[in-house]
């Protein structure tokens, strides 16, 4: 995402602020074309969610949306949400088509565990690590060039 705002003016190097200020004003007049929405520490394993979530990446919304649909998998609940709320999203804030909308990333990064002791035998004991999940879904119109 190389930006058209160049540090070297006139012959002379324009102050850092100055140069962040122009580039910020040139990255807000681009039209939007990627929404995303984020669920953060959800109790679910990161690795089992990841093979639901290759599932659907770089497809069309509406068959993504199927996909999940009909998923017995308990991930595939907690991304249907997720994707909703991304295209509800482009929709409402950036005024996107929900037809034109593919899932452009989806990431599902690991957070915090939840350290539980578990009892075994002879008085000891073993920790069980209860997984949490980050959820990140971005969708794109598929009609914006870039």
């Amino acid at each position: 995402m190389a930006s058209n705002v160049s540090r070297v003016k006139d012959g002379k190097k324009l102050k850092r602020s100055v140069y962040h200020k122009l580039r910020k004003e040139e990255e807000a007049a681009k039209p939007k074309v990627e929404a995303k929405a984020v669920a953060k520490y959800i109790r679910m394993s990161p690795s089992k969610g990841r093979s639901t979530a290759n599932a659907i990446r770089g497809k069309d919304v509406s068959e993504a949306l199927q996909i999940l649909m009909f998923s017995p998998k308990k991930a595939a609940r907690v991304i249907y949400k997720v994707l909703m709320s991304a295209i509800a999203n482009a929709e409402n804030n950036f005024g996107l088509k929900a037809e034109n909308l593919i899932v452009s990333e989806i990431m599902i990064n690991e957070g915090p565990r939840m350290k539980r002791l578990w009892a075994r035998g002879r008085g000891r004991a073993d920790i069980w690590q209860k997984r949490m999940s980050h959820i990140q879904i971005k969708v794109k119109d598929k009609n914006a060039e870039e």
